[in-house]
């Protein structure tokens, strides 16, 4: 069997593992793992995304992964990482966010009862739910010593600070130790996989099975990914980058990755692609012998796009973008891009006189009209390729182009107005 920690390792998932003789078991037989994640949303986000495709990553190599949405542990919201306790979802919320997060792990992962390693999606609050609290408190709460649970690196942290921590989010670690014990014993799980800051919740469920099963399980972590800037990876000004197309477009999606700094590029071509590794030394030749083509990012940009959201949507993003920044954007049909970048308007606004400032945010170039104003103030606001500073201009009908308006913000943000006739 092909070595997973070895392609883990050389395509930069690895953070940590638990037992270094874990890659000799891994390499004699087939193991099922999980990953877990927290339904705070009806979307996962890019952020995401290593430990997704990790799991993709494992399958590929003939192992079986088993994703758990935390229906359970999601009532009660994970403290690591997090400066203060998250706000507590409504079943009804739950619910609805567990939904879309099936639907999206569906485009990762294999499913199907035919496989020889189908993946599987489970919600935890099928099993937490059954408990009561007397018996959750004698079968799992008295093999946990609480020293060790106060030195926990996400526990030390928020006692720490001015928030504290609450009881129930004190307990978080025995809920998720819990379901690994439940997964080994319904599915002989044994590997849970996470970010650095799962280390405490992973090795909480290793040691809990040891106690009360005599084995041994393992875990893996994988690094919480910074820009080569220092930024959290998936933040921008704008936001999250979610994987739901009506949250983020398959045009912005595709765009924050061909903006991608030369030196985290090839990094993310080998977490975030399946591209064999010969491939992208290709692709890191060319950077290095033609970096202005930005060969690498096209190519990432198109290829997590396609993963994510369908090969016909990364190719229209791909055909929009090449659009968007060729040298001449005079007439673009509107009908042809993709709707996330154009606003429809009434031919009658512009001849009123429309507010730059109010077309900026309607347009979705700007968060609100301060934000508009000071990029305006800056100069860092343009129509049809022209700077304007003015912060009471008024677009008019004079500055339609075949019946289209190209605004840009920076150097690579456009949104186009289409004049409805």
């Amino acid at each position: 069997m092909e070595d997973i920690v070895r392609t883990l390792e050389t395509r930069g998932f690895l953070a940590a593992l638990t037992d270094p003789e874990m890659q000799k078991v891994f390499r004699e037989k087939a193991v099922t793992l999980y990953a877990g994640f927290d339904p705070t949303a009806p979307s996962l986000h890019v952020g995401n995304l290593l430990i997704i495709m990790g799991l993709a990553q494992f399958q590929r190599h003939g192992h079986t992964p088993i994703v758990v949405v935390g229906g359970g542990t999601g009532l009660i919201g994970d403290p690591s990482g997090k400066t203060k306790e998250r706000q507590l979802l409504s079943q009804d919320e739950l619910q609805t966010n567990l939904q879309g997060i099936r639907k999206q792990l569906e485009r990762f992962l294999a499913f199907g009862p035919s496989l020889s390693s189908p993946a599987r999606i489970l919600n935890n609050a099928e099993w937490l739910l059954e408990f009561k609290f007397l018996d959750f408190l004698r079968d799992v709460g008295k093999h946990f010593r609480l020293g060790e649970m106060l030195a926990k690196e996400s526990v030390k942290l928020r006692l720490n600070s001015d928030e504290g921590m609450s009881f129930t989010e004190f307990c978080y670690q025995l809920l998720q130790a819990y379901d690994f014990l439940h997964l080994f014993d319904q599915f002989h799980c044994t590997l849970q996989v996470g970010g650095s800051d799962q280390w405490g919740n992973i090795t909480a469920g290793i040691d809990l099975i040891r106690k009360l099963r005599g084995k041994t399980a393992y875990g893996i972590t994988f690094p919480l990914l910074t820009t080569a800037s220092g930024e959290k990876f998936g933040k921008t000004e704008a936001g999250t980058i979610w994987l739901e197309s009506e949250r983020t477009s398959p045009y912005d999606f595709y765009q924050y990755f061909i903006r991608t700094d030369d030196r985290d590029v090839i990094r993310f071509l080998n977490c975030f692609t399946f591209l064999p590794a010969e491939e992208i030394k290709g692709l890191e030749k060319s950077l290095k012998q033609k970096p202005e083509a930005r060969e690498a990012q096209k190519r990432l940009a198109f290829e997590v796009t396609s993963i994510v959201h369908g090969e016909a949507a990364a190719t229209k993003a791909k055909a929009d973008s090449e659009k968007m920044f060729s040298t001449d954007r005079a007439g673009l049909d509107a009908a042809q891009l993709d709707p996330a970048l154009t606003t429809e308007l009434p031919r009658a606004a512009l001849e009123e006189g429309l507010s730059l400032v109010e077309a900026l945010v309607n347009s979705g170039l700007s968060q609100s009209k301060g934000e508009a104003r000071r990029l305006i103030n800056q100069g860092g606001v343009y129509v049809n390729d022209e700077r304007v500073q003015d912060l009471n201009h008024l677009l008019g009908p004079e500055d339609l182009i075949k019946g289209t308006i190209v605004l840009r913000t920076g150097k690579k943000n456009y949104r186009v107005l289409h004049c409805k006739t």
